[in-house]
């Protein structure tokens, strides 16, 4: 597979972004590091989302329902623009999908209820490619839905479909709408354009579906909240000389998780993977997985039911009793080894610093931001890693949902940008502010009458 990149993030009307452009691009190092900081409620988790359904929407996936319920208040549908890098040796095509989502309801089978879905619409996915540097050819639509039925424009639909197959076309459309996936990335599509179309003009939309479904990884708030249930959420990716895998597997902690036995051996190699890092960045710290026995599935498969311990001194105690920093590392550490590692992978995760020591979260960004190889796109609260890793890593949210994305200019090399930003915070000299100001005296009222409650 050849090395994909993300670029660009455009997003329109998503929650409390009205428009937002993220660039990705960093010629200084080989990795591709984002850190997005900002104030509570400011568009860092949308940016981690948006990523989340488009995840969901290159693979051939289903959007899960709440997407829908994401969608600006002021608008009926979410857009979002996304424009990869796709390099294989000297040659680079350029691919940019943009897409839109809205909410829309189905009868049930008794024609009582309604069920609601997120449905995908107006799909264009437009390509450029550039060989040593120079243009081969420019930036045209691919495929564009929002042209003619079932897609445009027309003589790109014949030279991917040719004749006879415009009713399956049309079906495999209608059927992507109404079961809430892209109709561009659907199975059904794919397979018609695999069997019909020459391999080098389509060969970038299978690059995408591909590192959709095995390279790209996201880490969301919820992953992050089921720790707190005693459920380690671990996301995978391992290579081997034969196969690999890729994936997100659920592990309950409580000493009550049930894993079916496919997925065992998949599980040590995992953690013994992981240990070789977990003991240098929290020294004499290891994991380890315990077997309580076998058990029959629902499915009258057999599963292994499995706990996961923290190892310390050749002393074992079940991981559940460890920290929540510790448990959020074991959960994220196996994808930071990947990006260490492959190029073509890319990592987004919300509130990566959430429980874990601030000097420790600095030292492993600038690591991998020095010398890793993948994308890494995260969302964090903590200033640390501001004096660690370059400065053209950073972006930050503004107050401005029109412009919810900037990047600081005028930031010298010498300056400590956790202390420029700080400055910015109260003398606001970007083109847009980045904090909305609280009054102090406002605040120390409010809690004054709140603790009043026979005056409430």
């Amino acid at each position: 597979m050849p090395n994909i990149r993300v670029d660009n993030i455009e997003i329109n009307n998503f929650k409390n972004v009205k428009h937002g452009v993220i660039d990705l691009t960093s010629k200084k190092q080989t990795a591709s590091v984002l850190a997005l900081y900002g104030q509570n409620g400011s568009g860092k988790t949308a940016l981690i989302e948006s990523i989340e359904i488009l995840k969901n929407a290159i693979s051939g996936r289903k959007l899960p329902e709440y997407a829908s319920a994401l969608v600006n208040l002021d608008s009926d549908h979410s857009t979002f623009t996304f424009k990869f890098s796709i390099t294989d040796n000297l040659d680079v095509t350029y691919l940019i999908y943009k897409f839109s989502i809205k909410r829309e309801t189905v009868e049930t089978i008794e024609l009582t209820d309604k069920i609601a879905y997120t449905a995908i619409f107006d799909e264009v996915v437009s390509i450029s490619k550039y060989s040593n540097g120079k243009s081969v050819s420019p930036l045209k639509p691919l495929i564009d839905t929002t042209d003619g039925e079932p897609f445009g424009p027309q003589t790109k639909y014949r030279a991917l479909i040719g004749k006879d197959l415009d009713t399956d076309v049309i079906v495999a459309k209608k059927l992507a709408y109404k079961s809430g996936t892209s109709f561009i990335f659907s199975n059904e599509l794919l397979s018609l354009i695999k069997n019909n179309a020459d391999e080098d003009i389509v060969k970038p939309l299978f690059d995408i579906n591909a590192y959709g479904i095995k390279n790209l990884f996201v880490l969301s708030i919820r992953d992050s909240a089921l720790i707190s249930f005693d459920a380690l959420p671990l996301t995978f990716r391992i290579e081997s000389e034969n196969q690999g895998a890729s994936g997100k597997i659920s592990i309950p902690i409580n000493g009550n998780g049930i894993i079916p036995e496919v997925f065992y051996d998949l599980l040590i190699k995992i953690i013994k993977s992981m240990n070789v890092v977990l003991e240098q960045i929290i020294p004499g710290l290891n994991v380890g997985v315990k077997s309580l026995g076998e058990e029959l599935l629902k499915d009258n498969t057999k599963g292994i039911r499995v706990q996961l311990t923290s190892i310390r001194d050749n002393k074992s105690i079940a991981l559940k009793y460890e920290s929540e920093g510790i448990k959020k590392i074991v959960a994220i550490l196996q994808l930071l080894i990947v990006i260490y590692n492959n190029p073509s992978v890319t990592v987004a995760i919300d509130e990566l610093d959430s429980g874990i020591f601030e000097y420790l979260l600095g030292e492993i960004m600038r690591i991998i931001s020095e010398h890793g190889k993948g994308q890494l796109i995260f969302t964090s609260h903590n200033l640390r890693p501001l004096e660690t890793i370059d400065k053209s890593f950073v972006a930050f949210t503004t107050v401005n949902p029109d412009n919810r994305y900037i990047r600081f200019t005028n930031v010298k090399t010498s300056n400590n940008l956790r202390d420029f930003y700080y400055r910015d915070i109260i003398l606001g000299e970007q083109s847009e502010p980045v904090y909305e100001p609280t009054n102090n005296r406002k605040i120390a009222y409010a809690f004054l009458k709140a603790g009043d409650v026979d005056g409430a």
